[in-house]
């Protein structure tokens, strides 16, 4: 391939991403107790042993190949020559590895050509590689769910023909909601599909913002999108829609690109970050010559149908924000560990002391510690939801009771883990910037590029906003509430039986009064909706959301932290074990005591409806 890009510029790549391993081990086999669910099917092939070596293999590869490339794709971006889009310098060399390797696919059915892990390895891949590269993730990471799409929904035939190619690497996959006028009102949607004599659809219309709509990575030159559109004839709104698999290029049943399939690329955006990933306005049907096939045999079922790759993208956003900012706090720590600025707050008074540490001022201090708690809080919180997910896939067909009431749990927690995650990465990586003072403002450093690369985090994917009324409006009430009282009542029973305990007994207490202001902010929004009061419920349900995980997070932590305290007394005071275990306890406690009660704070908020929002004229609000 012809070179877009200055000759030395792979030799002078570095890596800067950091993960920490420690902490995924612990909440594997020491939290969450994924070993009891390996040796036996569906994790037959799986053990410790080979989960560690897998982990640690990933992290080599996402240091040495995908990291030297993150800062050379946010430099230099993606371009379009001749119609097509030329992805940075090296992209091609890692897609290939990737996928020789086979680190894409651990986690999926060895039906498909994955390896079969349990979930939760799959999500802890992506924390590394999308930690290490972002932009770089997002392409085979967008081609793995629309694969998933295709092979739940579609029929024997579009299984067999699609699904493997877009899991091995040959084609790329996209989904395409969003159209220039819709935005986030998907059910504005205008794009066409007429069905044609041979049982195809005649595909027409744009979509904006599609990430990885197209790109020189794939083996065989072709991208499956999945499109959403309007059948000739079909109702207004979402109910009229349909998704249906267009490929970049027609192919036979046997897998041949057989031509050109009108979908052009208008334009890629210019971005704030995630510089590497193409983001491309796509047109399709322009010289009224592109065919897509309807996903399974029945129309009008597109959004259930996309829902199922929205969930997955979404759970991956959260992974991308949780990754992000790990990276930034280790980094941040590490310069903290290293810069010497300012004299020790004991020696305030002695203007000739020496220069110390950052890290040994207490503002910097108190920084870090947020961070390392957020950081891991966050991380607790996804790998919660896939091992519910694990056990949910292990009982399916065994206890019915039990899985449904995983599944509830992974409904419950996923806008938590979008909305959440992403927010609180990016104000992670601003902390991060602070913390270096006007050098991480620098591109010298990697916290630049991670804050703006994590800004997208709380957009796509749907908005946060977006998340929050999902949560309130929909995920509270499901099962008759039942998914939102189990949630509530397996924090109280760690309240239960914890409360007395002889070093967390005061943490556990804000513990209690969060989940108390929860469980009453609830009863509040089922009151506002039997009383009519919908108005109310945007204005405050993305306070709730963050009180409902900030309510999650510190009920992991502490519970990280009681058992922390046990391992305690096993290690020795020169064991690595036991600064880790330490950090645990001091990472609850401050999350207990500085974040949880503004839990309370907030429902106090919340409890006071104001509508003034709803209420000041539009011309009051300025020029």
């Amino acid at each position: 391939m012809h070179s877009y890009y200055p000759e030395d510029l792979l030799a002078h790549a570095v890596n800067r991403y950091k993960a920490d391993l420690r902490d995924m081990r612990f909440l594997m086999f020491e939290q969450f107790n994924l070993q009891d669910l390996l040796g036996k099917a569906p994790f037959g092939d799986w053990d410790q042993e080979n989960i560690e070596m897998v982990i640690s293999e990933i992290y080599k590869f996402a240091t040495s190949v995908l990291g030297p490339l993150n800062q050379i794709g946010d430099e230099h971006g993606c371009k379009v020559v001749d119609g097509s889009v030329i992805t940075p310098e090296g992209f091609k060399d890692a897609w290939a590895k990737l996928y020789e390797a086979g680190w894409r696919t651990v986690a999926v059915s060895p039906e498909f050509g994955g390896m079969g892990s349990p979930a939760t390895i799959g999500i802890l891949t992506d924390e590394l590689l999308s930690g290490a590269n972002t932009a770089f993730n997002m392409y085979p990471g967008l081609a793995m769910g629309a694969a998933e799409v295709v092979g739940h929904f579609g029929s024997d035939r579009q299984k067999k023909l699609f699904v493997q190619r877009m899991l091995d690497g040959r084609w790329g996959g996209t989904m395409c909601l969003t159209e220039p006028h819709a935005g986030s009102d998907v059910g504005a949607s205008t794009t066409t599909a007429k069905k044609n004599e041979d049982g195809t659809y005649s595909i027409k219309g744009t979509k904006i913002y599609i990430s990885g709509g197209d790109h020189d990575l794939s083996f065989d030159d072709n991208i499956v999108h999945l499109v959403l559109a309007r059948i000739d004839g079909a109702v207004a709104g979402t109910k009229g829609l349909s998704l249906f698999i267009v490929p970049k290029r027609r192919v036979d049943d046997d897998g041949k690109n057989l031509r050109d399939n009108d979908v052009r690329v208008v334009s890629i955006e210019h971005k704030m970050g995630i510089n590497g990933s193409a983001t491309c306005v796509l047109s399709f049907g322009e010289d009224d010559e592109c065919l897509g096939e309807l996903i399974g045999e029945v129309e009008h079922h597109g959004m259930r149908q996309m829902f199922k790759m929205m969930n997955f993208a979404r759970i991956g956003v959260g992974i991308q924000g949780l990754a992000v900012a790990s990276s930034a706090y280790l980094n941040a720590l590490e310069y903290a560990r290293d810069r010497k600025q300012g004299s020790s707050v004991k020696d305030w008074k002695d203007p000739s002391a020496p220069r110390v540490p950052i890290i040994e001022h207490p503002n910097i201090r108190k920084d870090l510690l947020e961070m390392k708690a957020k950081v891991e809080g966050i991380r607790a919180l996804i790998v919660k939801l896939s091992t519910h997910q694990d056990r949910e896939t292990a009982l399916a067909g065994k206890d019915d009771a039990s899985a449904a009431y995983h599944k509830g749990q992974i409904n419950l927690l996923t806008p938590l883990v979008k909305a959440y995650s992403s927010d609180e990465g990016f104000e992670i990586c601003a902390k991060a910037i602070q913390v270096y003072g006007g050098a991480g403002y620098l591109r010298d450093h990697p916290v630049e590029q991670y804050c703006r690369d994590a800004k997208i985090f709380s957009i796509y994917e749907g908005t946060n906003a977006i998340q929050s009324l999902d949560l309130v409006g929909r995920k509270l009430g499901q099962a008759g509430g039942a998914n939102t009282q189990a949630f509530l009542g397996d924090i109280q029973k760690f309240i239960s039986a914890n409360k007395d305990h002889e070093l967390f007994a005061d943490a556990i207490k804000q513990l209690q009064k969060a989940h108390e202001a929860v469980g009453g902010t609830v009863m509040l929004f089922l009151g506002w909706f039997q009383s009519g009061f919908m108005d109310r419920i945007p204005l405050v349900s993305e306070r709730f959301l963050k009180m409902m995980s900030e309510l999650a997070i510190g009920w992991l932590l502490l519970e990280q932290a009681v058992l922390a305290k046990e391992k305690l007394a096993d290690v020795s005071d020169t064991h690595p074990d036991h600064a880790f275990y330490t950090g645990k306890i001091h990472g609850a406690i401050y999350f207990a005591k500085n974040i949880l009660p503004t839990v309370v704070g907030t429902a106090k908020v919340i409890s006071l409806a104001d509508t003034s929002p709803n209420e000041i004229p539009d011309a009051a609000f300025g020029i």
